[in-house]
């Protein structure tokens, strides 16, 4: 059977695999264990490069960034940095039409500068903001839609563990990535405030009179000035963390330890470092960084399995002899992005998706970091997209009966237009995600 031919069947392979329950890496294994078998006639070939990419797939310095990101983002959690960033967006929009939900929207923004995972963000702020804005008289699809929306903030504002797996697999600088993801990240926020803002003045019953005027919170200058206080240190952090990285100070890597031994004592600080408390955020950041790193080591395997078929060589082929306009290649790369993020993870897809479209992307000489933050985009709007968008049902488990599934989507479509409104934006203005890298 034709490499290519192959190459692609084992694309599709990987998609059923994963949609009918089998882990991201034991797809990834197996299926390119089978791939390299039926391309090399040799069963024994995979199983040695299988044990060569466990190796050399993670054996290198830059892939401890991972678990220190992981670390930081447990400890700011367990610190409470969520409930302090919320406290004091909602006292300061406390008297704006909609500034509970606004509110929503920019402490998901801060809380992004330290977690970098939507899902986590998506469960954190069912949690924390939904049960106010309800008491404050707002629309329920409008405060469910708000947290989610707001939720995919958590994966394109740095540190992003979706930039980290992209910069690996697209062997890009992670740095340059956390400085491009930043523009579009304000720039998303500020469209789902503005967003918002419009929904309630064109259709005021989404929000009572009396949230208006402040709801249920406090007014006066003694409590602004103390829930400001408690913001203080999670915005240093973030601060630290990204402002060193972008002055040249640290590596990510180094920035990772850095954020981590600071969250470590906001938490001490805060008198919420018990010693099971560690413990349960030491075995987490274990199970996820293990899972991550298992992740890389089988989707080393796949991309060599994938440039040994020559896959991606003959779709540059194909697309460049069918005289295709390169921005309509990106579009149906963005579309394919989009509608596999209705049905699978954001690492699932960027591990399987991203081995043949980078190399096409660039032989059409489109930079690879304006493409990462593009394809962040646009797998986070499938992430919020009907019918098994995953944030929306992150949100679901976390509520219970709180909220259907059914509601959840419809609060989100108004954010999922907005989203689709910002990504048409970054890839007709590339300057939007590469202007700050240039000047760093």
């Amino acid at each position: 059977m034709d490499p290519v031919l192959i190459g692609l069947l084992t694309v599709g392979l990987i998609v059923f695999t994963v949609v009918i329950g089998f882990h991201i890496c034991i797809a990834l294994a197996l299926v390119s264990i089978l791939g390299l078998w039926m391309i090399l006639g040799d069963f024994s070939i995979p199983v040695q490069m299988l044990g060569s990419a466990a190796f050399h797939g993670i054996f290198d310095y830059a892939f401890s960034v991972v678990p220190m990101f992981v670390l930081m983002g447990f400890l700011a959690n367990l610190s409470g940095a969520a409930e302090e960033a919320y406290d004091f967006a909602a006292t300061l929009l406390r008297k704006l039409r909609g500034g509970l939900a606004i509110a929503t929207v920019m402490a998901n923004a801060v809380f992004a500068a330290v977690t970098g995972v939507s899902v986590a963000s998506a469960a954190m702020f069912s949690k924390i903001s939904l049960a106010p804005m309800l008491r404050s008289g707002y629309d329920k699809n409008l405060s469910l839609g708000t947290i989610v929306g707001s939720s995919v903030l958590g994966m394109l504002i740095p540190p992003s563990v979706l930039m980290i797996l992209y910069g690996i697999v697209a062997r890009e600088s992670i740095g340059a990535l956390f400085t491009a993801g930043i523009v579009p990240g304000i720039l998303l926020a500020i469209i789902y405030s503005l967003g918002i803002w419009t929904m309630v003045k064109l259709r005021p019953s989404l929000v009572s009179e009396g949230a208006c005027r402040g709801g249920n919170l406090p007014a006066d200058k003694r409590v602004v000035l103390v829930t400001a206080t408690k913001a203080v240190p999670v915005i240093s952090l973030i601060l630290l963390v990204l402002g060193g990285i972008y002055a040249g100070v640290f590596t990510p890597t180094e920035a990772g330890a850095v954020g981590a031994f600071g969250a470590l004592l906001l938490a001490v600080a805060k008198h919420r470092l018990t010693m099971s408390a560690l413990w349960n955020v030491l075995l987490e950041t274990g199970y996820v960084t293990a899972c991550i790193l298992f992740i890389l080591i089988t989707a080393n395997m796949y991309s060599r399995m994938i440039m040994i078929s020559r896959l991606p060589d003959q779709l540059c082929r194909f697309l460049v002899g069918a005289d295709f306009q390169p921005i309509l290649v990106i579009i149906i790369f963005v579309a394919v992005l989009i509608l596999l993020g209705t049905i699978l993870d954001s690492a699932s897809i960027i591990l399987i998706t991203l081995p043949i479209m980078v190399p096409v992307v660039q032989a059409m000489g489109y930079n690879l970091v304006w493409f990462g933050i593009v394809s962040i985009i646009a797998i986070e709007t499938g992430l919020i997209s009907p019918p098994f968008g995953l944030v929306v049902y992150t949100m679901k488990a976390t509520l219970g009966d709180e909220a259907t599934v059914e509601q959840i989507f419809r609060g989100s479509i108004p954010f999922f237009l907005m989203m689709l409104f910002v990504l048409a934006l970054v890839i007709a203005f590339p300057g939007l995600s590469l202007w700050l890298p240039s000047i760093m």
